[in-house]
């Protein structure tokens, strides 16, 4: 019989592992990731001018970054939970990412036909995915840590779900240096280094998720 086999059988007749358990060990791991990310972001590059702190441009990239973070961790929990569904933090993830993907082409729509470009690119966009990526490390070892003392029974997908955590941290951690000031950039750029984080999650997931 096949180790995944057997896992899922012992799984399927075990009661869903308690909640607190789950959370006592993802949120200390995301908020160590994002003091580490934090702290990497403002010795890099810097901290924002004080003067974008009076406008919505870094508050709507932490609001993004947060609340992906609490679905993500979320997911992340109920997959390390053998039982437990995960259909609606799932469905959470999803809505949040919808919810800034309306709000960036919105963003996009309403700017002039020759400033688009300049918009969605901003001056950064080519370091963006990769600074978030590695501003979220620190918090993916910790996320994987964090699953891996629990019973993940779907390695990839709870990788997965552990990484869009990471990466949901690193993109808080970065938006204390990024000036971009475009909903747009944010929408498509943040997101895609969230995602690649989630990516390196989930390959990592079935060889350090194994039980």
């Amino acid at each position: 019989m096949r180790t995944e086999t057997l896992i899922d059988m012992l799984a399927r007749h075990a009661g869903p592992a308690p909640r607190a358990l789950a959370a006592s060990r993802l949120w200390p791991a995301a908020a160590a990731g994002l003091l580490a990310s934090g702290c990497a972001a403002i010795a890099w590059f810097g901290l924002i001018p004080w003067s974008l702190l009076g406008t919505p441009v870094p508050w709507t990239k932490m609001a993004y970054a947060g609340a992906l973070a609490g679905a993500a961790g979320w997911w992340a929990a109920r997959l390390s939970r053998p039982a437990a569904s995960a259909a609606r933090p799932r469905m959470a993830v999803m809505a949040v990412v919808f919810a800034m993907a309306t709000t960036g082409l919105l963003s996009w729509l309403s700017e002039p036909a020759d400033g688009r470009m300049a918009a969605l690119l901003g001056h950064s966009w080519f370091s963006c995915a990769p600074s978030v990526l590695l501003l979220s490390l620190p918090a993916l070892a910790a996320a994987l840590w964090a699953v891996r003392g629990l019973a993940p029974t779907r390695p990839g997908v709870a990788g997965f779900a552990a990484g869009l955590l990471a990466g949901s941290v690193g993109a808080f951690g970065y938006s204390l240096s990024c000036p971009e000031a475009s909903a747009a950039f944010v929408a498509v750029w943040y997101s895609l280094g969230i995602v690649l984080t989630g990516a390196a999650g989930a390959v990592l997931g079935p060889r350090v998720l194994r039980w």
